[in-house]
């Protein structure tokens, strides 16, 4: 089993950039695929970027591509998501989430049903 933490959600304004974090302890943190996802007020929680367990495949949904990054260090037991050119749409609980896949051919899940640990998320507010 693994644990999540995240952090470095904050208050930014539009056309800002911040970069959060995702802390993972327990089982190696290399056989995890993980995940980002969202939920602003009101609405369902939505996928936002996804990478694999060796970092070789990356998706990424419309509405962030070209303005987010996301990368790990397998070393470090660290997920991040860099946000660039910000927007107040982007205004929601930040998680990550991870699914453990030690085998396998190249995956990035892009629905809940794909992760079975979460964090407990990280607020991110986009001023306008």
């Amino acid at each position: 089993q693994v644990q999540l933490v995240e952090s470095g959600g904050d208050l930014v304004q539009t056309g800002g950039s911040l970069r959060i974090s995702c802390a993972a302890s327990g089982r190696a943190f290399s056989m995890y695929d993980m995940g980002w996802f969202r939920q602003a007020p009101g609405k369902e929680r939505e996928f936002v970027a996804g990478i694999s367990r060796n970092t070789i495949t990356t998706r990424y949904a419309d509405s962030v591509k070209d303005r987010f990054t996301i990368s790990r260090d397998n070393a470090k037991n660290t997920l991040y998501l860099q946000l660039n050119k910000l927007k107040p749409e982007d205004t929601a609980v930040y998680y990550c989430a991870a699914n453990f896949r030690p085998y396998g051919s190249e995956f990035v899940g892009i629905t809940e049903y794909n992760y079975a640990y979460w964090g407990q998320g990280t607020q991110v507010t986009v001023s306008s």
